[in-house]
Protein backbone atom coordinates (compact mmCIF):
# COMPACT_ATOMS: atom_id res chain seq x y z
CA UNK A 1 0.00 0.00 0.00
CA UNK A 2 1.38 3.42 -0.97
CA UNK A 3 1.99 6.21 1.54
CA UNK A 4 -0.92 8.19 0.12
CA UNK A 5 -3.24 5.17 0.33
CA UNK A 6 -2.25 4.68 3.96
CA UNK A 7 -2.80 8.36 4.62
CA UNK A 8 -6.26 8.25 3.04
CA UNK A 9 -7.14 5.23 5.18
CA UNK A 10 -6.09 7.15 8.32
CA UNK A 11 -7.93 10.29 7.18
CA UNK A 12 -11.14 8.30 6.81
CA UNK A 13 -10.77 6.82 10.30
CA UNK A 14 -12.41 9.27 12.75
CA UNK A 15 -10.01 8.37 15.56
CA UNK A 16 -6.92 9.01 13.39
CA UNK A 17 -8.22 11.84 11.20
CA UNK A 18 -6.66 14.79 13.05
CA UNK A 19 -3.23 13.19 13.30
CA UNK A 20 -3.38 12.10 9.67
CA UNK A 21 -4.47 15.58 8.60
CA UNK A 22 -1.43 17.06 10.33
CA UNK A 23 0.71 14.60 8.37
CA UNK A 24 -1.09 15.59 5.16
CA UNK A 25 -0.31 19.25 5.86
CA UNK A 26 3.36 18.45 6.39
CA UNK A 27 3.58 16.62 3.07
CA UNK A 28 1.41 18.77 0.80
CA UNK A 29 1.09 22.28 2.21
CA UNK A 30 4.08 23.81 0.45
CA UNK A 31 3.44 22.10 -2.89
CA UNK A 32 -0.20 23.17 -2.93
CA UNK A 33 0.75 26.69 -1.84
CA UNK A 34 3.01 27.15 -4.88
CA UNK A 35 0.45 25.59 -7.20
CA UNK A 36 -2.14 28.09 -5.93
CA UNK A 37 0.33 30.98 -5.88
CA UNK A 38 0.97 30.62 -9.60
CA UNK A 39 -2.74 31.04 -10.21
CA UNK A 40 -3.70 33.81 -7.76
CA UNK A 41 -0.35 35.67 -7.91
CA UNK A 42 0.07 37.12 -4.41
CA UNK A 43 1.21 35.51 -1.18
CA UNK A 44 -1.78 36.78 0.78
CA UNK A 45 -4.27 35.47 -1.76
CA UNK A 46 -2.48 32.13 -1.96
CA UNK A 47 -2.63 31.79 1.82
CA UNK A 48 -6.37 32.52 1.82
CA UNK A 49 -7.06 30.03 -0.95
CA UNK A 50 -4.79 27.40 0.62
CA UNK A 51 -6.72 27.65 3.87
CA UNK A 52 -9.99 27.12 1.97
CA UNK A 53 -8.46 24.18 0.11
CA UNK A 54 -7.45 22.39 3.30
CA UNK A 55 -10.84 23.04 4.89
CA UNK A 56 -12.49 21.52 1.82
CA UNK A 57 -10.10 18.55 1.90
CA UNK A 58 -10.75 17.98 5.60
CA UNK A 59 -14.52 18.08 5.15
CA UNK A 60 -14.56 16.07 1.90
CA UNK A 61 -11.99 13.33 2.51
CA UNK A 62 -14.66 10.89 3.62
CA UNK A 63 -16.23 11.19 0.15
CA UNK A 64 -12.91 10.70 -1.70
CA UNK A 65 -13.56 7.66 -3.90
CA UNK A 66 -9.90 7.04 -4.77
CA UNK A 67 -10.56 6.99 -8.53
CA UNK A 68 -7.49 9.22 -8.81
CA UNK A 69 -4.50 9.64 -6.54
CA UNK A 70 -4.78 11.74 -3.39
CA UNK A 71 -2.26 14.14 -4.91
CA UNK A 72 -4.34 14.63 -8.07
CA UNK A 73 -7.57 14.98 -6.11
CA UNK A 74 -6.06 17.72 -3.89
CA UNK A 75 -4.57 19.57 -6.89
CA UNK A 76 -8.01 19.54 -8.50
CA UNK A 77 -9.51 21.06 -5.36
CA UNK A 78 -6.72 23.65 -5.23
CA UNK A 79 -7.23 24.53 -8.88
CA UNK A 80 -11.00 24.87 -8.47
CA UNK A 81 -10.67 27.00 -5.32
CA UNK A 82 -8.13 29.23 -7.06
CA UNK A 83 -10.40 29.77 -10.04
CA UNK A 84 -13.36 30.43 -7.71
CA UNK A 85 -11.26 33.00 -5.85
CA UNK A 86 -10.23 34.75 -9.07
CA UNK A 87 -13.78 34.84 -10.37
CA UNK A 88 -15.03 36.28 -7.10
CA UNK A 89 -12.26 38.84 -6.69
CA UNK A 90 -11.58 39.89 -10.26
CA UNK A 91 -14.80 41.82 -10.65
CA UNK A 92 -12.73 44.99 -11.20
CA UNK A 93 -13.48 46.99 -14.31
CA UNK A 94 -10.83 46.73 -17.04
CA UNK A 95 -11.04 47.91 -20.62
CA UNK A 96 -9.18 44.91 -22.03
CA UNK A 97 -7.24 41.75 -21.19
CA UNK A 98 -3.87 43.54 -21.40
CA UNK A 99 -4.87 45.73 -18.44
CA UNK A 100 -5.66 42.64 -16.38
CA UNK A 101 -2.31 41.06 -17.28
CA UNK A 102 -0.40 44.27 -16.52
CA UNK A 103 -2.28 44.68 -13.24
CA UNK A 104 -1.50 41.09 -12.16
CA UNK A 105 2.18 41.45 -13.10
CA UNK A 106 2.46 44.73 -11.23
CA UNK A 107 1.03 43.09 -8.10
CA UNK A 108 3.46 40.19 -8.48
CA UNK A 109 6.55 42.35 -9.00
CA UNK A 110 5.66 44.55 -6.01
CA UNK A 111 5.11 41.51 -3.79
CA UNK A 112 7.75 41.33 -1.03
CA UNK A 113 7.91 37.55 -1.48
CA UNK A 114 8.78 37.75 -5.18
CA UNK A 115 12.53 37.86 -5.65
CA UNK A 116 12.74 37.04 -9.33
CA UNK A 117 15.54 38.20 -11.55
CA UNK A 118 15.03 39.74 -14.99
CA UNK A 119 14.65 36.37 -16.76
CA UNK A 120 12.01 35.27 -14.25
CA UNK A 121 10.18 38.55 -14.76
CA UNK A 122 10.33 38.10 -18.52
CA UNK A 123 9.08 34.51 -18.23
CA UNK A 124 6.21 35.60 -15.97
CA UNK A 125 5.25 38.33 -18.42
CA UNK A 126 5.26 35.84 -21.32
CA UNK A 127 3.21 33.31 -19.33
CA UNK A 128 0.77 36.02 -18.30
CA UNK A 129 0.09 36.66 -22.00
CA UNK A 130 -1.12 33.08 -22.52
CA UNK A 131 -4.71 31.94 -22.26
CA UNK A 132 -5.78 30.57 -18.89
CA UNK A 133 -5.62 27.01 -20.24
CA UNK A 134 -2.10 27.52 -21.63
CA UNK A 135 -0.95 29.01 -18.33
CA UNK A 136 -2.36 26.14 -16.28
CA UNK A 137 -0.93 23.42 -18.50
CA UNK A 138 2.51 25.03 -18.63
CA UNK A 139 2.67 25.76 -14.91
CA UNK A 140 1.47 22.31 -13.85
CA UNK A 141 3.91 20.56 -16.17
CA UNK A 142 6.95 22.84 -15.90
CA UNK A 143 6.78 24.18 -12.35
CA UNK A 144 4.77 21.50 -10.52
CA UNK A 145 6.34 18.63 -12.50
CA UNK A 146 3.03 16.85 -12.87
CA UNK A 147 2.61 14.17 -15.51
CA UNK A 148 0.31 14.75 -18.46
CA UNK A 149 -1.98 12.08 -17.00
CA UNK A 150 -2.26 13.95 -13.69
CA UNK A 151 -2.88 17.26 -15.44
CA UNK A 152 -5.51 15.55 -17.58
CA UNK A 153 -7.34 14.36 -14.47
CA UNK A 154 -7.12 17.78 -12.81
CA UNK A 155 -8.18 19.89 -15.78
CA UNK A 156 -10.44 17.30 -17.43
CA UNK A 157 -8.65 17.70 -20.79
CA UNK A 158 -7.30 14.89 -22.99
CA UNK A 159 -3.60 14.10 -22.72
CA UNK A 160 -3.03 14.71 -26.44
CA UNK A 161 -4.55 18.20 -26.17
CA UNK A 162 -2.40 18.89 -23.11
CA UNK A 163 0.77 17.80 -24.88
CA UNK A 164 -0.02 19.96 -27.87
CA UNK A 165 -0.79 22.95 -25.65
CA UNK A 166 2.33 22.46 -23.54
CA UNK A 167 4.76 22.10 -26.43
CA UNK A 168 3.22 25.07 -28.23
CA UNK A 169 3.66 27.26 -25.14
CA UNK A 170 7.24 26.05 -24.68
CA UNK A 171 8.02 26.99 -28.29
CA UNK A 172 6.49 30.44 -27.81
CA UNK A 173 8.47 30.96 -24.60
CA UNK A 174 11.70 29.90 -26.26
CA UNK A 175 11.10 32.36 -29.09
CA UNK A 176 10.08 35.28 -26.87
CA UNK A 177 12.65 34.80 -24.13
CA UNK A 178 15.44 35.38 -26.63
CA UNK A 179 14.02 38.71 -27.81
Amino acid sequence: MSKDAELVKKLKNPSLKDIAFSELLDVYQERLYWHIRKIVTTHENADDVLQNVFIRIYKSIINFQEKSTLHTWMYRIAYNESIRFLEKNNKKSYDNIDEISDSNLEVLFEDAYFDGDEIQRKLNKIIDGFTEKQQQVFQMKYFDDLSFRQISEILKISESTLKSTYYTTVKIIEEKILL
